[in-house]
């Protein structure tokens, strides 16, 4: 099991954010996780990476049990990218420098490597397409440029699980669909981590993610294959509105029926 959850409860101040989420993922699944700004997603995140701890409910990640089990030793088993992530690298260093900072789970690099590390970094960035930035530094990257540093950057740990937290952010429509692509390429591999994908975009939901979980107001709203769950009925009543989904290119793509704005 990689990731088990019963009954979760989290609360900020008397607001509940998180209640009675259960949620569970096996070793070799792709998960969505879609649910719209506000409705829990980052708690949610923050706690499967061990920074927060359940208030309420019980829950293990990659076997290990919460409670049990050195959380700081967890991390190392589990490649995150996400906003806050880079916005907490410096800027000055290199993108080589930053994919192998990736083994050791620091930000900057301060740890000996060895050209076994070498070798494995720059095998990741060609394989993601951004071998010609290993030199350039972080803050002279584009958008998409970042984003693929960091995921060879989550990459380097050979993590079991990888998070993928909104990285489409930020991108125009040609760098969001290279982003896809190689992301695709990621999950196609043998070895593969399992993914969490994490959006509100409907339209990011690749075919590898079969399964996808809707969070709205810290509820879970559904969890299971993503054939069910995205529909023009299922989502309407998600969202609240009318919507209308069509199915090309093996993606789902949503649109909102205009006369609910009349």
């Amino acid at each position: 099991m990689i990731i088990n959850i019963r009954d979760v409860s989290w609360e900020r101040g008397n607001q509940a954010i998180l209640s009675r989420i259960s949620w569970k993922v096996e070793k070799g699944e792709h998960w969505c996780l879609l649910g719209l700004n506000g409705s829990g997603k980052t708690t949610l995140l923050n706690m499967i990476n061990g920074y927060i701890w359940p208030m309420e409910g019980s829950m293990s990640v990659l076997g290990k049990r919460f409670g049990e089990f050195d959380l700081r030793e967890l991390r190392k088993s589990i490649g995150w990218v996400s906003t806050s992530l880079q916005q907490k690298l410096y800027g000055g260093e290199t993108a080589l420098k930053i994919v192998l900072s990736g083994k050791f789970a620091t930000i900057g690099l301060y740890d000996r490597t060895g050209l076994e590390d070498m070798d494995k970094a720059e095998k990741l960035m060609k394989a993601l397409g951004c071998s010609s930035l290993a030199e350039r530094t972080y803050d002279t990257l584009s958008q998409g440029e970042r984003q693929r540093v960091l995921i060879a950057r989550a990459l380097m740990a050979s993590p079991k699980l990888l998070i993928l937290d909104e990285p489409c952010t930020g991108l125009d429509v040609f760098a969001r669909e290279q982003l896809l692509q190689m992301i695709e390429g990621v999950a196609g591999q043998e070895d593969a981590p399992t993914i969490i994908y994490v959006t509100h975009h409907v339209e990011e939901i690749l075919p590898c993610f079969t399964k996808t979980m809707l969070i709205k107001d810290g509820q879970v709203f559904a969890a299971e294959e993503s054939s069910k769950v995205l529909t023009s009925e299922v989502m309407s009543d998600f969202f609240g509105v009318p919507v209308q989904i069509d199915r090309k290119g093996g993606r789902s793509w949503l649109s909102v029926k205009r006369d609910i704005w009349i």
